[in-house]
């Protein structure tokens, strides 16, 4: 059975992805010099959508949207997932 601490570090680990998630989409996206508009043309996402994924409004975004905005940003979905310590 899992303690109560574990289920708040599990909960703090899973947050802190989530924030990762939406920090690493508005960086590539800056990068590649695309508006939020444009990129959610680009990956067929709602622009609310993918706004709320970058400021964390939406923080388990389903992998379906992940990927589009994968696509989008034209980079294979594990960059935008992976642990940056990993």
């Amino acid at each position: 059975m899992l303690t109560f601490n574990c289920m708040q570090n599990m909960a703090r680990q899973e947050a802190t992805k989530s924030s990762l998630l939406g920090k690493k989409i508005k960086e590539i996206r800056k990068q590649k010099g695309f508006t939020q508009e444009q990129l959610a043309i680009k990956a067929g996402v709602a622009y609310t959508t993918l706004t709320k994924v970058e400021n964390e409004a939406i923080k388990n975004p389903s992998f379906e949207t992940v990927v589009a905005i994968a696509n989008g940003l034209e980079v294979d979905v594990n960059e935008l997932i992976k642990n940056e310590h990993e």
